[in-house]
């Protein structure tokens, strides 16, 4: 198991803090060598993700991925608009920037802040949903420049398509192939033009994000009751991109709101240190919302979002910050009972690591559950038709559909999420915790945890090409073992581990895309004690496959 570090849920050192001028002085100066691996652009789930402090995030990164994006956009026929926002990472206006000089140069129509000022990645996947609606042609895509929850000095670059959200793997594959190759080539093949030139290029616009998202926000939540129920509401933005959302939200609605934090600093000093004692905006952990928590009492239901607004915490004065799975859990039970416009065909999307009390909320509600692989992308085509009502993953990251059944985003809406705790409590009087022990009461209580476990580069490999017989498990903790699976039940697609299940439990193992470790994911319905045979019997089998 993972150590915690001392300095955890404290005031974090003045003397870590990163230095804001060197990184960005680095952005701007260090070149990537395209031999080394680690200084490759690389999407994963959530574009590529670096730091100039280590040469995988800077200026040639960008210039170059942008490139990329243009080409692609030009091969698929895409001639909408360009919709771009970015977090308050301090390499996010450098990375801006770059990425404007290029989509100039390209022609291409771009959308940036007409305040000059942060846009959630959820208003990006609303705006490029909204302008693209009763489209067929000159479509709308989009990015969105942020690392999400990281450390303060990484920096990140994702890119949506049409759908609105995250974009698949085929795409991300001729974007990262593309950028590389103009590395490789030394920026040869890049269009780009002056900074001054391209912000007032014909082909740059300026574009109001925040009052058409919090305008519609009421078509999703029931802000009309939130307001009546007089529901005191506490917002932490955690220093992100959602910090201008709020107070126009508040005034709009006339809710009984009040953002505990405004404070914009790229250094994050206003946090608590994360578990290893490093600064993450992560508001699913209990360490880095050490500040919230302790509010608690102030509030009927408070809530933060990550950087980029697409994840959620919710905190409530029964219960303290909600385990992520709980929450999920306590929003398809509501919503799924409160929401009589949605089609009786309307879905529930979980990853195949979510906690299984979903399954069986699931088959209380009689609804069809369809279970993925980790990413929120498997969901972008459900969420779109309405096939999904809901759809969520363990990492606090979750989307619905708006009130009368039609998409609401197709990327992860951490700020959605948060209201719809505070309209939970305004209809039931129960906050999100009380509802989710009334599930427990009826459907037993879930043990879930996740743990890292340390692993080489070739066990890692092993682990991905695990299979059913090489592992050879029987029995899980004293049980018959029910089911090994190496592909999602719901899309029948790899999830890149293994899952093992038996009646009151189950693990899943994969291994990490970045460090040398491999994840537990266990869950049983007994005890803690139950949990931690499960995780030993997990490391035990998977040690002798190795």
């Amino acid at each position: 198991m993972t150590a915690t570090n001392p300095a955890a849920g404290k005031p974090v050192d003045p003397a870590t803090l990163v230095n804001v001028p060197q990184l960005v002085t680095t952005y701007f100066a260090s070149k990537p060598d395209p031999s080394d691996p680690t200084q490759r652009v690389a999407f994963g789930t959530s574009g590529h993700r670096g730091t100039s402090l280590k040469n995988s995030f800077n200026e040639n990164h960008i210039l170059a991925t942008t490139q990329a994006i243009c080409d692609y956009r030009r091969e698929t026929g895409l001639t909408g608009p360009l919709f771009i926002g970015i977090d308050t990472h301090a390499l996010a206006e450098p990375a801006l920037a770059s990425a404007v000089e290029v989509f100039a140069a390209n022609g291409v129509d771009i959308m940036i802040d007409e305040r000059g000022g942060y846009t959630p990645t959820p208003v990006i996947s609303h705006a490029i949903l909204s302008y693209n609606k009763d489209r067929t042609s000159g479509l709308a895509d989009g990015v969105v420049i942020t690392p999400s929850h990281n450390p303060p000095e990484d920096g990140g670059y994702k890119y949506n398509p049409p759908h609105g959200g995250p974009a698949d793997t085929d795409v991300t594959a001729k974007v990262e192939k593309g950028a590389n190759t103009y590395i490789e080539a030394d920026m040869k093949g890049v269009a780009r033009i002056p900074y001054e030139r391209a912000r007032k290029a014909p082909s740059t616009h300026r574009h109001d994000y925040i009052r058409p998202y919090v305008a519609d926000l009421g078509n999703a939540v029931d802000m009309a009751l939130i307001k009546s129920s007089g529901v005191r509401i506490g917002i932490d933005p955690l220093g992100g991109a959602a910090v201008h959302y709020w107070q126009p939200l508040i005034e709009h609605y006339g809710i009984n709101a009040t953002v505990v934090n405004d404070a914009v600093d790229p250094t994050f000093r206003f946090m608590t240190a994360d578990w290893d004692g490093k600064i993450r905006m992560d508001c699913s952990s209990p360490f880095a919302m050490a500040s919230l928590i302790q509010m608690r009492d102030r509030f009927d239901v408070a809530f933060a979002n990550d950087t980029d607004a697409d994840r959620h915490g919710i905190v409530t004065r029964t219960g303290g910050l909600m385990n992520p799975n709980h929450f999920l859990a306590a929003a398809i039970a509501y919503l799924f009972a409160h929401r009589p416009q949605w089609g009786s065909e309307a879905a529930i999307g979980k990853t195949i690591v979510s906690s299984s009390i979903i399954d069986r909320v699931a088959k209380k509600l009689n609804r069809k559950l369809v279970e993925t692989p980790v990413g929120f992308k498997w969901f972008v085509e459900g969420l779109g038709t309405g096939a999904f009502g809901f759809a969520g993953e363990e990492s606090a990251g979750a989307s619905f559909l708006k009130r009368d059944g039609s998409v609401w985003t197709t990327d992860k809406d951490g700020m959605v999420m948060g209201l719809l705790a505070a309209e939970i409590l305004g209809r039931t009087g129960r906050d999100p915790s009380q509802l989710f022990a009334a599930l427990t009461a009826e459907l037993g209580v879930p043990f879930y945890e996740r743990i890292d476990v340390p692993a080489t580069p070739k066990q890692k490999s092993a682990l991905k090409a695990l299979g059913p017989e090489q592992l050879n498990m029987h029995r899980l903790a004293g049980e018959p073992v029910s089911a090994i699976r190496t592909r999602a039940p719901g899309n029948d697609q790899s999830f890149g581990g293994i899952k093992v299940e038996s009646e009151a439990g189950w693990f899943a193992a994969r291994p990490s895309g970045t460090e040398d470790v491999y994840k537990i994911y266990a869950e049983s319905f007994r005890d803690q004690n139950h949990l931690r045979t499960i995780q030993q019997d997990a490391q035990r089998a998977i040690a002798k496959a190795f």
